[in-house]
């Protein structure tokens, strides 16, 4: 089936439109006499995902360039701090649908789970961090993985061996990834478990006796690289064939999906426009499952 972004917008919107009513307890309260909003909040969440997909990261220009290119999917589109407002507000609903979109596929079903996380950076200047509404969360950090210090977050992801989000988190710079890892399987809904137990790669970032112990009493069995005083430990091929699946993930969120380039300024506004981004990343897999698609994980059907 040949895919395009009018398909994937249409068949997420109607997906998010029939969980909200099926769900009323993710719908927003509104005062009885107002303003009735001219655009529902499923077709803003699509909005969104398309905002990701197609690289806008400033939102002023993307509600230009969706009333000149998107009336004939969204007849009405916010001003840009309506839509800015009504976006951070939606924070729930979008971590809500993202596990839906996740459960509508089989990609979950396999028992092969890669772990890692990537800075999110949100100022450079020394004025910006003594300015930014988000000191205090935001932390100096270090990304040993491209050699560099950055102010800002840090994404945990954990996904599935075909790169779809399972669970996340959103962290200070420098939040031991081991205790978050170990945070997000207590918090698990089911999609880190597995009846036949879970297999976990992750990389030496996550080599802890105590951290391996604990995923160990939840029925994770964990793969990582050695300590060069170990013996070679069990499943080292699976380690190298998987291992590098999760790099491309966080490439997509990067270079496709702009996540550095994400434009928040307070808490609120950083994490549902990191949400914004993982959202679209899972649409787009879950679109790609659906039609039957080769390559699960590409969004260049959707990017242009």
């Amino acid at each position: 089936m040949h895919v395009d972004r009018d398909t994937l917008a249409t068949a997420l919107y109607v997906k998010i439109d029939d969980e909200l009513k099926a769900s009323p307890q993710l719908n927003r309260q509104r005062p009885r006499v107002g303003i009735t909003p001219k655009i529902t909040d499923a077709e803003l969440i699509t909005l969104a995902v398309l905002q990701a997909l197609l690289g806008h990261h400033k939102e002023a220009r993307w509600i230009r360039h969706a009333r000149a290119n998107l009336t004939h999917l969204f007849p009405h589109i916010p001003k840009q701090p309506g839509y800015n407002k009504r976006l951070r507000a939606l924070g729930a609903q979008i971590t809500h649908l993202i596990q839906v979109l996740v459960l509508d596929t089989d990609l979950w079903r396999h028992p092969v789970r890669i772990a890692d996380s990537t800075p999110v950076e949100c100022g450079r200047s020394r004025e910006t961090v003594k300015r930014s509404d988000l000191a205090g969360w935001a932390t100096y950090g270090y990304c040993a993985s491209h050699s560099r210090r950055f102010w800002g977050l840090r994404l945990h992801l954990v996904t599935t061996a075909h790169g779809l989000p399972v669970a996340f988190a959103l962290t200070t710079a420098k939040t031991d990834e081991r205790e978050v890892l170990v945070d997000l399987f207590d918090l698990d809904s089911g999609l880190l478990t597995h009846p036949d137990g879970l297999i976990l790669i992750v990389d030496k970032g996550y080599r802890d006796a105590t951290t391996e112990r604990q995923l160990t009493e939840r029925g994770v069995t964990m793969i990582r690289p050695a300590y060069r005083t170990e013996k070679p430990r069990p499943g080292r091929t699976l380690l190298r064939a998987m291992r590098q699946r999760i790099e491309p993930v966080n490439q997509t969120l990067k270079g496709q999906l702009d996540l550095e380039q994400h434009g928040g300024r307070t808490p609120a506004g950083v994490a549902v426009r990191v949400l914004q981004r993982i959202l679209a990343m899972t649409a787009a897999i879950w679109h790609n499952w659906h039609t039957g698609q080769t390559v699960i994980r590409s969004l260049t059907a959707y990017d242009h």
